[in-house]
């Protein structure tokens, strides 16, 4: 990863959500059928295969960083960068259903009680842990090999009620804090060039996580549009480069 930011933005790019939903539905298919097949025939995981190809053949330049309830301005929002930049997005939500079915089915299998109509409390413990593990595993992955993070700031995310920044989610705690100490790396391509081409379902139990977001740069809905008109300035650049340009993140990538 290359840098990451703290996006603010309204629901202007609700247009593009058709694009972002196709983005979205073609993710979550690919991890779907990916998990598939690390089930082995004697209904055991290959644990580790699965948490290096939990995400199998996608490749994206942005991870988005969202609250569940903001899934469907996630989507929009991924649209609007393929359309606009043809950038490819990759939508954390996309692999939280997928992690439920699974979590359904081995505990289907080998988490039932004698009378088959309630879990073991134990047994439960152990199989989340472990797909939890992988998904955290695999969700670092997908962070270290994306060049650019953008977390989705929303009430949705973040207790506003406090001085501290604080959330709900235990997902959006961790990924920020991935993206915090994951290796920082140049962008792996000739610069200026265009490229071509969780859980977190309702429950009473509430925790709160302090989020530390000071390491990412503040990113609005002027800003996108600003980012806009500038790429339309110099198609000849690659997209992101002019973004970190725009917020001078290094002295190399300012705009002339």
């Amino acid at each position: 990863m290359y840098a990451g930011f703290n996006l603010n933005i309204n629901d202007e790019l609700v247009h593009y959500k058709s694009i972002g939903n196709t983005i979205y539905n073609t993710q979550k298919q690919t991890v779907k059928d990916g998990i598939s097949k690390f089930i082995l025939d004697d209904g055991t995981i290959n644990g580790t295969d699965m948490q290096n190809s939990w995400f199998p053949q996608i490749q994206a330049d942005i991870f988005i960083s969202h609250s569940h309830n903001d899934k469907e301005k996630a989507i929009a929002l991924a649209g609007w960068l393929k359309h606009t930049f043809d950038l490819d997005v990759f939508i954390d939500s996309s692999v939280w259903g997928s992690a439920d079915e699974l979590l359904k089915k081995i505990d289907d299998q080998y988490c039932k009680n004698n009378d088959s109509s309630t879990y073991s409390y134990e047994k439960r413990n152990f199989s989340t842990s472990h797909v939890h593990t992988m998904l955290s595993t695999a969700l670092m992955m997908m962070i270290d090999q994306t060049e650019c993070l953008l977390f989705l700031n929303t009430p949705e995310s973040i207790n506003t009620s406090s001085v501290v920044n604080n959330t709900k989610s235990p997902w959006i705690y961790y990924e920020i804090g991935v993206s915090k100490f994951v290796r920082k790396r140049e962008p792996n391509r000739p610069k200026g060039m265009i490229k071509k081409g969780i859980f977190e379902n309702a429950q009473d139990l509430t925790i709160q996580y302090k989020l530390d977001i000071d390491h990412l740069y503040d990113l609005n809905q002027a800003n996108l549009l600003d980012w806009q008109r500038l790429f339309a300035q110099h198609k000849g650049n690659h997209p992101l480069d002019l973004l970190y340009g725009m917020k001078r993140l290094l002295l190399e990538y300012s705009v002339s």
